[in-house]
């Protein structure tokens, strides 16, 4: 995708529309994971598809975020279509965790998104793959474009996610979503030293399973948004309970504050409920 936002111009295009731009072959890390994918979880939900659930977890995971801005007015059967459409793209081979559905809250963006989509891979070319793939071609033409006018996509490698057993959040829990836009000029020790600041947050405040983040390897496609970062608590109540340590938060903020030039904050919740 070499648009973010989603003018006329580029809707009628006959060229096709990415989620996720296609991976050079070159630019390709591929690793080998130590499990095997388990079969898909049988108990599909509306807004969070689960492909795997393993007590382990790869020595790396590629996280890729979506976040949709859907026009105002537009009727909620469109809105269904477009968010069923999005989760059955499960059953590609190359995903491993997919879920999608409408933001819980959205703290802090000069955006009004409504939507998001985070999905899981085990490697880059496995995310190509999912991009490439005819379906996921077929759905971004058919259910996504004619109802959004804005789309933003970040894509990073994570470690081992802290320890965490699964790649599979369990149902109800809550996911933070945070994308920092660095001040021009600043170099790679300062991206690690946010980034441990970031990793440093789990053993900061309570309730959190685990935390994902990494610089973004999409540039194009991110609004010059860097940084990311997933944090997945146990509930809605371990996420504010950490929002009501104003004074906590803010020291860990001030620790990186005079880099950032904006900042990108949403909440989902990944729900249990049947399709």
């Amino acid at each position: 995708m070499t648009m973010l936002c989603l003018k006329a111009a580029s809707l009628l295009s006959t060229k096709p529309f990415y989620l996720h731009s296609p991976v050079a072959r070159h630019q390709l890390n591929p690793f080998f994971l130590s499990f095997k994918p388990q079969k898909p979880y049988s108990a599909a939900a509306s807004r969070s598809q689960i492909r795997m659930s393993s007590s382990s977890t790869p020595p790396q995971t590629i996280e890729h975020i979506v976040l949709f801005k859907v026009k105002e007015n537009t009727d909620p059967t469109q809105i269904n279509t477009m968010i069923h459409s999005l989760n059955r793209l499960i059953s590609l081979d190359s995903v491993l965790l997919l879920t999608a559905g409408a933001l819980y809250r959205t703290k802090s963006s000069p955006i009004p998104f409504t939507h998001v989509l985070h999905s899981r891979y085990s490697s880059k070319e496995n995310l190509s793959a999912y991009a490439l793939h005819p379906t996921h071609v077929q759905v971004v033409k058919e259910s996504v474009l004619p109802i959004c006018d804005d789309i933003m996509a970040v894509d990073w490698v994570t470690g081992d996610l802290n320890g965490c057993d699964s790649l599979v959040p369990p149902s109800g829990s809550a996911i933070r979503l945070t994308f920092l836009k660095l001040k021009e000029g600043l170099g790679d020790e300062v991206k690690d030293e946010i980034l441990g600041v970031i990793q440093g947050i789990k053993d900061t405040f309570g309730g959190i399973d685990h935390i994902s983040c990494g610089e973004n390897f999409s540039p194009a496609r991110a609004k010059g948004y860097s940084i990311a970062s997933l944090a997945v608590f146990r509930g809605l109540s371990e996420l504010e309970a950490v929002d009501s340590e104003k004074e906590l938060a803010n020291l860990e903020k001030a620790k990186v504050r005079d880099y950032l030039e904006s900042v990108m904050v949403f909440d989902y919740v990944m729900s249990s409920s049947s399709v």
